[in-house]
């Protein structure tokens, strides 16, 4: 895994946001940045061009799957992982479909995000 790339964590529950913020801390990630909707996301990327981009899809302001869609017009090679806690398949797929790379499931399994990880980065 590649620690040093920069990430972004956007999540509108502050507890979701640090629990992954920690998670990642614990693999060793150290330029973790953490916004609270799709439209910060967005504006994020647009500025800092961050590597690995984790996204809540039912956020205000701006969904995950249109913040994946902006995203991705602005970041082709972006790498969104969805994070979702609702059982919202067609969602998922709606956000696979406009870019996103893979997603996991709330509350946060460590052992899933670690391959997670691994994978987005062979």
């Amino acid at each position: 895994m590649n620690t040093d790339v920069k990430i972004l964590v956007c999540d509108d529950s502050i507890l979701a946001r640090k629990s992954l913020s920690t998670a990642l801390s614990g693999f060793g990630y150290t330029d973790i940045n953490e916004v609270g909707n799709g439209e910060d996301a967005v504006s994020f990327c647009r500025e800092h061009k961050p590597g690995l981009i984790f996204l809540d899809i039912v956020m205000p302001v701006k969904d995950g799957v249109t913040a994946t869609s902006e995203i991705m017009a602005i970041e082709p090679d972006a790498k969104i992982i969805i994070v979702s806690s609702v059982g919202t398949q067609t969602h998922i797929k709606e956000a696979i479909k406009a870019g996103a790379k893979d997603f996991i499931q709330k509350p946060l399994d460590e052992e899933l995000l670690k391959q997670i990880l691994e994978n987005i980065d062979g």
